[in-house]
């Protein structure tokens, strides 16, 4: 509710970092890394429902998710270019320096 807000989002999965089921957090992190996203809300708002993560894993590509007004060809491109290793130094750091187990969640507010 405030243009002062900010959020971020870290990844610690609980299962082994593949292609097949990262989809819905390379999509978040795609969102994230796309300049001038002004349907950012909407989309993470989609992405976080359950139709959408069965389609995904039914095999149908995210650019077809994707809402008007969205770049597609840059969202593509940087989806499709977003490496594991990204999800992998979010694991590492949940992990290791946060001290959270795989798979398990946290809110941190100014870094706490």
């Amino acid at each position: 509710t405030s243009s002062h807000t900010r959020i971020g989002i870290l990844n610690n999965p609980s299962s082994k970092i593949k292609d097949e089921n990262t989809a819905i957090a390379r999509g978040i992190l795609t969102t994230f890394l796309t300049p001038n996203n002004s349907n950012l809300k909407s989309f993470l708002s989609k992405l976080s429902k359950e139709d959408t993560v069965k389609s995904l894993a039914a095999g149908t590509k995210i650019a077809k998710l994707l809402l008007p007004g969205m770049d597609v060809d840059t969202f593509e491109k940087k989806y499709n270019t977003l490496g594991l290793d990204l999800i992998r130094t979010h694991q590492m750091f949940c992990q290791e320096v946060l001290k959270l187990l795989p798979g398990q969640m946290a809110v941190m507010s100014n870094g706490r």
